[in-house]
């Protein structure tokens, strides 16, 4: 049924939709509502049965749908940023274990400095943890990620992120299509799981494994992504006849058939570079943009096909590997490896930095007049001005205090000359 709905409320109840059984919630904005909602859905009944658990972190909002998920139920939880580090143990242990739970990730900044706005330097820390990672790009793709995230989950007994950016998504209000309990349950089958701890046929979960077999235990969790792979464009195709409307799948692509130049994103940006991308149609730039909405498995050969006959690709991500450059780029790269494809790495969007149509097009024509370099790193917006006074102050020597107080008050946002 379509309302006016917070995309948190929104999908609170959608999962709710989904049937899980025990619900372990630790709060950190900005998923906070998400699981508030939860609780206020299993207060009044209306999820039930369901046992919500208030737990004490998010190592145990973690550890709890772990040892949820191995008596066989249908388990669920949320986090965002340093949330999502302090269960990262966790984290790896549920994916080594084969464990399907469900995980929102309303993507948020990690620290130092604090910041509690938009980006995807979270779960992109957690890329390689055995975890699928599922990208909304709008709240209702939030929302029908998560009913097919259950289900994939459930097929390939793996664990699913469902990643939504965090306030741009999680705290936007706006018309959505929350499915109904008849929809969800027609698509989505009771949870039968593959491995289970029941005390009338002892079994261990979880038990030490030497060299003699973990080379084994390893790749047949790489076996099941693949599996993951080839599912998710299947459970997408079922959705949308089911459902009525496309919701996930691999990748979005969005007039690339003749594009030149094509801008690759994740999350919610691509609906601002769909914006821009109409509008230089319109002045006859051939360029185009791809989505990728799963990004662990990595969608390689699909990948390939969408930017292969393009001259130039520039990846626009909202996360860097400090020291190193882009990390969606270089996933791009791979994919594109022994192709005639200029990548090109941009950085946007730390820390909640809007992505403005303005900054995109100056970005856009730098790239299309070949003033971004390939293999450097561009940051877009950036201050170089605001940077060269702190490095300056390195450069003096002595005691030059924390760059991020430093930088507040060259900004004016710290008053000069306060203690």
């Amino acid at each position: 049924m379509r309302s006016q709905l917070e995309g948190s409320q929104a999908v609170a109840r959608t999962v709710a939709r989904c049937r899980p059984e025990v619900v372990s919630a630790y709060p950190i904005s900005p998923q906070t509502h998400i699981v508030e909602g939860l609780s206020d859905l299993v207060r009044t009944g209306e999820l039930a049965p369901c046992e919500y658990l208030l737990v004490e972190s998010e190592f145990a909002a973690m550890s709890a749908a772990i040892g949820a998920s191995a008596t066989g139920a249908r388990a669920y939880t949320a986090t965002a940023s340093q949330g999502l580090l302090y269960m990262a143990e966790a984290v790896y242990n549920a994916a080594g274990l084969g464990l399907p739970i469900v995980m929102t990730v309303a993507n948020r900044a990690i620290g130092a400095p604090i910041n509690i706005w938009n980006d995807h330097s979270d779960t992109m820390s957690q890329r390689d943890c055995g975890w699928i990672q599922l990208y909304a790009d709008s709240n209702q793709e939030a929302v029908d990620l998560h009913v097919q995230a259950f289900r994939l989950a459930e097929e390939v007994s793996l664990p699913v992120m469902v990643c939504m950016d965090g306030f741009v998504l999680t705290h936007a209000v706006e018309e959505i299509d929350v499915p109904e309990q008849e929809q969800v349950d027609a698509f989505l089958p009771p949870f039968e799981p593959r491995q289970v701890l029941d005390p009338d046929d002892p079994v261990t979960i979880g038990a030490m494994v030497g060299p003699e077999a973990f080379t084994e235990v390893k790749y047949l969790m790489h076996a099941k992504q693949m599996q993951a792979l080839d599912l998710i464009p299947e459970i997408a195709a079922e959705f949308s006849q089911a459902f009525g409307r496309s919701a996930g799948g691999l990748l979005r692509q969005y007039r690339t058939s003749d594009a030149e130049t094509i801008v690759v994103v994740l999350g919610s940006v691509l609906g601002t570079v769909e914006e821009v991308v109409d509008e230089l149609r319109e002045q006859g730039v051939r360029i185009g943009a791809v989505g990728i909405r799963c990004f662990r498995p990595y969608p390689l050969d699909e990948l390939r096909e969408a930017l292969g006959q393009a001259r130039r690709v520039v990846v626009l991500e909202k996360a860097f590997a400090v020291g190193v450059g882009g990390i969606v780029g270089q996933n791009v790269r791979l994919a594109l490896s022994g192709l005639p494809v200029e990548v090109l790495d941009v950085v946007a969007g730390l820390g909640g930095r809007a992505i403005t149509k303005r900054s995109l097009h100056g970005l856009l024509a730098d790239a299309l007049e070949g003033r971004l370099e390939e293999g450097r790193l561009t940051f877009l917006d950036l201050d170089r001005e605001l940077v060269g006074r702190e490095l300056a102050r390195m450069g003096r020597g002595g005691r030059t205090g924390p760059h991020a107080e430093n930088i507040l008050r060259d900004v004016g946002a710290v008053a000069a000359g306060s203690h």
